[in-house]
């Protein structure tokens, strides 16, 4: 059905706003954030071994979880060490006072496959469940931690939220892709292929010129190799079609970067995407100069401003 005038000017308006509040969302940067001491924790879920990595603030005041996207996972994406940059948003959150924690799903980073050599939608967001739950236990906080997922890990927190909506303060979904038509149901799969990752696919995220220095790419790349030689495996990737934002009842802060293909080319399906989030406190961000890699790019203190002010706001 198509839209009316009537909503096509308001979808206009709102991306309109987004825009405007993203640039006041820069005023304030992280700079110069220590780096902290990285530790690694294992929590099994269901008897599987989850690589779980943390990093502490000194006087910690909030805790969050971060999930990573489709090919790399936690290391490369949330703890970026390139010398004389600081583009590490572990440690600018730990800088901020939150105690952050980030997962290895299932075959990414130290976390092995299980034995059924796939990931699958729910297992992943079974796995996020069962570590905000070991967080919460662990944790002298009192407040539940906040999801932050990004690309594909935003869509596995949105399920999470969905799912289990007691189960965090606030969700965060960073560009969230968004699709014309429905994934899927999988045919005739066997066993799970090992394909090994590539540059090619360590690069293909950095999209505006200028965004990231050579030097910060070719670390990245040297650390997602090495965290992620082998592609991770999904399926079932159908059960993602059962997304309903109207379900999201968390404090939900979606945000995503202007030159980002999810964005550049379905501006209106992000804005339907905001409008029909069930909860009414919420807020969009557009990163004005950031794309799909906005978080670990010039851009990267602009991030974390964004969500420590949607997190921090009074409610």
């Amino acid at each position: 059905m198509p839209m009316h005038v009537g909503y096509r000017s308001f979808v206009a308006g709102i991306i309109a706003c987004a825009v405007l509040v993203a640039a006041d969302s820069g005023s304030s940067q992280v700079a110069n954030a220590p780096t902290q001491k990285l530790i690694h924790h294992t929590v099994r879920v269901d008897g599987h071994p989850i690589a779980v990595w943390e990093k502490s603030a000194a006087h910690p005041r909030h805790t969050i979880l971060l999930v990573h996207g489709r090919t790399w996972s936690s290391i490369p994406d949330f703890d970026l060490q390139v010398p004389g940059e600081n583009l590490s948003i572990m440690d600018a959150f730990a800088a901020r006072g939150y105690d952050v924690y980030a997962i290895d799903l299932r075959g990414y980073g130290a976390t092995p496959r299980d034995s059924s050599g796939w990931l699958t939608p729910t297992r992943a967001a079974d796995d996020v469940v069962a570590v905000l739950d070991w967080i919460r236990q662990r944790s002298t906080i009192k407040d539940n931690p906040a999801l932050i997922g990004w690309s594909r890990g935003s869509m596995v927190a949105q399920l999470v939220a969905e799912k289990h909506p007691n189960a965090m303060s606030a969700l965060v979904l960073f560009a969230r892709p968004l699709r014309d038509t429905a994934f899927p149901r999988d045919s005739g799969l066997t066993a799970a292929p090992r394909t090994p990752n590539t540059a090619t696919r360590a690069t293909s995220d950095f999209i505006t010129p200028g965004s990231i220095s050579k030097r910060a790419i070719d670390a990245y790349v040297h650390q997602a190799l090495a965290s992620d030689p082998i592609l991770a495996e999904w399926r079932s990737i159908d059960e993602f079609n059962a997304l309903n934002p109207a379900r999201v009842t968390a404090p939900t802060l979606l945000i995503i970067g202007e030159f980002d293909p999810f964005y550049v080319q379905q501006k209106a399906k992000q804005a339907d995407l905001f409008m029909r989030l069930g909860t009414s406190d919420k807020e969009w961000v557009v990163l004005p100069g950031g794309d799909h890699a906005a978080l670990i790019e010039r851009t990267a203190p602009r991030f974390v401003q964004a969500i420590t002010s949607f997190l921090e706001r009074p409610r």
